[in-house]
This record gives structure tokens, sequence and C-alpha cells, in this order.
């Protein structure tokens, strides 16, 4: 990361009650993604929320236990 880019490999996902999915937010460690999507999980809304990692290409891969 010599080049001053900043990496967020991890995104919050939510999916809606009708099966939408969204990208929230990116975040540059698990557990700060994972402590906004408790957060928003804890709303009690019919969304689900959760964390991924992006992969080397640029996709989400739903990230491990």
């Amino acid at each position: 990361m010599n080049d001053g880019t900043i990496t967020l490999p991890w995104l919050v996902v939510r999916q809606d009650d009708n099966g939408n999915r969204y990208r929230v937010g990116r975040y540059a460690t698990r557990a700060e993604a994972q402590k906004i999507a408790d957060s928003l999980d804890s709303r009690g809304h019919k969304q689900l929320y959760w964390v991924e990692r992006l992969g080397q290409n640029g996709n989400g891969a739903p990230a491990a236990g």
C-alpha cells in the first residue's frame, strides 16, 4: 500500500424482505464491519445484515465465522 490507497476489504450487506441485496458500507477490519452490521440488525426491522470480505477480483464472498 505504498501508493497511498486505503484497502477496505470488508463489506456490510443488507437484504430486504423482497430479497434485494445492497452494500451498506466498506470497512478496513472485520470487527468494524461486524459492529456496524450488529448495530443495524438490532433495530428489529425485517432486513438482514451480514459481513462479507471482498475477493481479489472485487466480488464479495461470505466471511467465515
